[in-house]
């Protein structure tokens, strides 16, 4: 009987070692992991930051290059830039298009347009070039060093004119850096450092700010025809 009682006296004692203030405290239970598997840590992602916008490309990129970059920009509606404005009247210009692009320096800005009825259906840009082409010899009118043509097969650098030509509509909205428009085989992107325009009918291009002209893909010096200063062709 001495016996019986010391072993039920331990028994209460064990029981009252895993209670403190009265209530036991639950004991955690353990999951044993099976052989074989891996356990991993998951923590939780740095929040991401933008990534800044790619610079324009330079003078030596490839058409490729060019074409992205161009194609990376945000469109802009189209239907914005079916307008052109001049002394305070709008002109509807039906499937016609004008905008304004910066071209370099600050306050500095080239405007654009197409005209359907022209043949070569070009773009047609007017800007100030810090170095431009000599007035050549031959043709008369006022001498547009600035005036550019882009019809996709060639790229005229300035021309004698008789007339402001499509201009005589005005200007038309901004295109503002960044934003890219699309119209009929070009597109066309705005950036601090000019206008980048593409010809996909013809796989060319063009850069064109104040600091000059820059050609790409099939574009290649050519003599130019009367009346012009500077020309590129395919």
């Amino acid at each position: 009987m001495r016996i019986a009682g010391l072993i039920g006296v331990a028994a209460v004692a064990a029981a009252c070692s895993h209670s403190v203030g009265g209530d036991a405290e639950p004991s955690a239970s353990v999951t044993p992991t099976p052989p074989g598997t891996t356990t991993t840590t998951t923590t939780a992602a740095a929040p991401s930051t933008p990534r800044p916008a790619a610079a324009a490309p330079g003078k030596s990129a490839s058409l490729d290059e060019v074409i992205r970059w161009i194609e990376a920009g945000t469109p802009a509606d189209p239907g914005t830039y079916h307008v052109a404005f001049r002394d305070g009247v709008s002109t509807r210009l039906g499937d016609d298009i004008a905008f304004t692009a910066p071209s370099g320096p600050p306050n500095s800005n080239t405007s654009c347009i197409t005209d359907a009825a022209l043949d070569n259906g070009a773009l047609t840009c007017l800007l100030d070039l810090t170095s431009p082409p000599p007035r050549p010899p031959d043709g008369e009118g006022v001498w547009k060093p600035g005036w550019i043509e882009f019809p996709g097969a060639s790229l005229l650098v300035g021309a004698l004119r008789g007339d402001p030509g499509p201009f005589v509509k005005g200007n038309g909205p901004d295109l503002a850096p960044g934003q890219s428009l699309m119209f009929g085989d070009d597109r066309c992107r705005s950036d601090a450092a000019g206008l980048f325009c593409v010809n996909y009918a013809h796989r060319s291009a063009m850069w064109i700010s104040a600091e000059g002209i820059v050609p790409f893909g099939c574009l290649q010096p050519a003599a130019p025809p009367p009346g012009n200063g500077a020309m590129f062709s395919c």
